[in-house]
């Protein structure tokens, strides 16, 4: 059986579920989240549920019910854990180029200090979370979040928005990364700023996700 950690490795590598209006229902990959990510023509249901479950309730080749209300409300249910999050999920490589890499980490400090909300939120869902900050009060956190992915989240305080601190923060977290890796953003569709964000500094549209927890 397939795993949502492999597929998710093989995506970093361009390597997507086949865009073939089906549907794959994998383990959840933690105690901590369940999930459903949509691809191109696919849909992914990491959790611990049956696949005949899953077809009692999804039309076969209808890629919409499994993120509508309906479906994610029984899911929510017979898992015992509640939807966070729907999000658009974004992937970029990492910035390896000397001079790039060193303008982007430019002015950035390490902080031990976690008590910022965005890093509470982070503690809650991600391992391994490391936290940068720079003169403007903005942060780049970067951890391990679902299936073990590379995961960042950026905050730049509203009087310093408007000057491409976002991008900078966004392009900072390709730099954090080891050079073979992928680095994942996941942003609400309605944020149509910081979409803008990452999109401008060379992250890729990949896939949408509604996230589940306890």
């Amino acid at each position: 059986m397939t795993s949502l950690t492999a597929i998710l490795r093989g995506v970093e590598r361009g390597v997507f579920p086949p865009p073939d209006l089906g549907l794959t229902v994998v383990p959840a990959p933690s105690e901590r989240e369940s999930g459903v990510v949509a691809f191109t023509g696919h849909i992914v249901i990491a959790a611990d549920v049956d696949p005949a479950w899953v077809a009692e309730r999804v039309p076969d080749g209808d890629l919409c019910a499994p993120t509508n209300p309906p479906f994610l409300a029984a899911l929510e249910e017979f898992t015992g854990r509640e939807v966070i999050s729907i999000d658009a999920m974004l992937l970029a490589p990492a910035l390896t180029a000397p001079a790039p890499r060193d303008a982007a980490l430019a002015g950035l400090t390490e902080l031990t200090d976690h008590e910022h909300p965005r890093v509470e939120r982070a503690l809650r869902y991600r391992d391994d979370v490391r936290v940068y900050g720079d003169a403007h009060g903005g942060l780049v956190v970067i951890g391990r979040g679902l299936a073990g992915r590379l995961e960042c989240a950026i905050e730049v305080p509203p009087e310093a928005r408007g000057h491409g601190n976002g991008r900078r923060l966004a392009l900072a977290a390709r730099a954090l990364i080891p050079p073979d890796a992928s680095i994942w953003a996941q942003v609400t569709p309605g944020n149509a700023a910081s979409l803008r964000t990452f999109l401008a500094v060379g992250y890729k549209p990949i896939g949408s996700e509604a996230l589940l927890v306890k």
